[in-house]
């Protein structure tokens, strides 16, 4: 029996008893997808099933899954076996016995005894699920989760175990640490641990140079690295970066399969708009920086266009207007001040920032560590071609951003878990905007969302927009870096289009939540 949940306007959950029942279906769906579906993401009990309505509509996206659901997919055969060398130290390996009434010994001894299989990606790239006939444990996830959990920790969550390919927020409790790599963008493997690879954790240092990744093909997933062959002249040195600047195009859409988030630009219309006021093409790669203060100087003339936040413009001192193409001559510096209103603003220049390519994106993911690092004083952009003229503007229409924001939103799939005045109180309460805000998410500050069901959620696909609720009870907005999978339920689900607005809401402002 197939349970079908909205995941916004985009998505639909197909939710399953079991974690066989969905590499069934997911089989069944994969076979013959119609033209319309953008991405199939499995999970722990369910199947994240995104598409394009303008080209295949919900009520027909249904039905497929429904037809689906009834096919059989023989059983794959199983995997190279992965040894990964294992030191037992991690920071929740004592609370984590005492939990399940083993000794230290015990649990460790246990989880380096059982063999365990890939089920499934996620999270982040590299980051495999796996589960094992010989782990009778479901372990609950911390209350609240880390906002930083080192590289090459391994952890336990839920039947799950896991081990993390980088530094990353998490709430799975730690047992171990690993030195090998499990993720490398740049190799020619670059996933460790694919799909129904088995694995074996050995508790010993000697090994860490032994565990070789299984062949894993970028070609096969239908990912590819793409290298700048030919730079041209410099064009941009970077003075002062500000708090953060990052290089963001619109992203890696349709790649959540693969454990990899959409990531790009935030503010994409800001992104848009920057690109065609200068000639580009919408999607070329822009500068996104938080709050301001960057300045570059040209190390050629281009033309240069500055949007989303308010800030004050300047080049070499004399202001120039935001959303308008300007000229920067050889030499010259363009400020950009501190932001006054929302959050992030995008300096877009004639023939777009060249960087490497990953996955199709030269976006910069903050979670995942895709793309170019930060930029830093003294690093320099190089420029493509442009894509046409630049255009005669004498003025472009935009607003300011508010510090309250209102946002559309719809009920998730895991809106039934929680009581029934926690909707009301969603969509009724103003929400501030929490200094932990970033490119991962926004958490909010105010009441708490009451549950009706407080077990463990088995992971499952998420997508930006998702509200989540962790234990403490109150909603984080995913953006564009967000996970792929997550573990606490969804009570709703901001529209695609209204994530623009959410991308510029900043510490103390307000965001009040419209129901739909």
């Amino acid at each position: 029996m197939v349970t079908l949940r909205a995941m916004g306007e985009r998505a639909i959950l197909a939710e399953v008893a079991d974690l066989s029942s969905v590499l069934s279906l997911h089989a069944a769906l994969a076979a013959d997808p119609p033209p319309g579906i953008d991405e199939l993401v499995p999970a722990a009990r369910t199947v994240l099933v995104a598409f394009d309505p303008s080209r295949l509509s919900a009520p027909a996206v249904r039905a497929w899954i429904r037809a689906a659901g009834s096919a059989t997919a023989p059983a794959a055969a199983p995997g190279p076996l992965v040894e990964i060398p294992a030191r037992y130290d991690g920071a929740d390996l004592t609370d984590t016995a005492q939990l399940l009434g083993l000794t230290v010994a015990q649990l460790v001894a246990r989880h380096a005894a059982a063999e365990w299989t890939v089920a499934f990606t996620g999270f982040a790239p590299g980051f495999a699920y796996l589960v094992s006939p010989d782990w009778r444990f479901d372990v609950p996830r911390l209350a609240a989760p880390r906002t930083r959990v080192p590289a090459g920790a391994v952890g336990v969550a839920g039947e799950f175990t896991g081990a993390y390919p980088r530094e990353t927020p998490g709430g799975w409790r730690l047992l171990a640490t690993t030195d090998v790599r499990l993720f490398d963008p740049d190799a020619a493997r670059p996933v460790l641990l694919p799909p129904r690879a088995r694995v074996r954790f050995v508790p010993s240092r000697a090994l860490a140079a032994a565990a070789s990744p299984p062949p894993v093909s970028r070609v096969a997933s239908g990912a590819r690295e793409e290298r700048v062959d030919a730079v041209p002249p410099a064009s941009l040195r970077i003075l002062a970066p500000g708090a953060s600047a990052t290089i963001q195009d619109l992203g890696r859409p349709h790649r959540a399969a693969l454990g990899v988030a959409r990531s790009g630009a935030l503010d994409r219309g800001a992104l848009r708009v920057a690109n065609r006021l200068v000639g580009n093409a919408e999607s070329a790669a822009g500068v996104e920086v938080v709050l301001g203060g960057l300045r570059v100087r040209a190390e050629r003339d281009t033309w240069v266009a500055v949007t989303g936040a308010l800030a004050d413009l300047r080049i070499d001192g004399v202001p120039v207007p935001a959303y308008a193409p300007v000229r920067l001559a050889a030499g010259a510096e363009l400020d950009i001040g501190v932001a006054r209103a929302g959050v992030r603003l995008y300096l877009g220049a004639r023939g777009g920032v060249l960087s490497s390519r990953v996955l199709g994106s030269a976006a910069s993911d903050s979670l995942a560590g895709l793309g170019r690092a930060p930029l830093a004083a003294g690093d320099v952009l190089s420029l493509g071609r442009p894509a046409g003229a630049v255009p005669v503007v004498d003025a472009f229409p935009w607003t300011v951003p508010p510090a309250r924001v209102d946002v559309p939103v719809g009920e998730g799939p895991r809106a039934d878990w929680f009581a029934p005045s926690a909707w009301s109180t969603l969509t009724r309460a103003s929400w501030t905007v929490s200094s932990r805000a970033d490119r991962v998410g926004i958490r909010l500050d105010g009441p708490v969302l009451d549950r009706l069901r407080h077990h463990e959620l088995p992971s499952e696909a998420m997508r930006p927009g998702a509200i989540q609720v962790p234990p403490h009870g109150r909603p984080v907005v995913l953006l564009a870096d967000g996970p792929v999978t997550g573990g606490y339920p969804v009570i709703g689900v901001v529209p695609d289009a209204a994530l623009d607005a959410l991308a510029q809401a900043r510490p103390g402002d307000l965001v009040r939540f419209r129901g739909r």
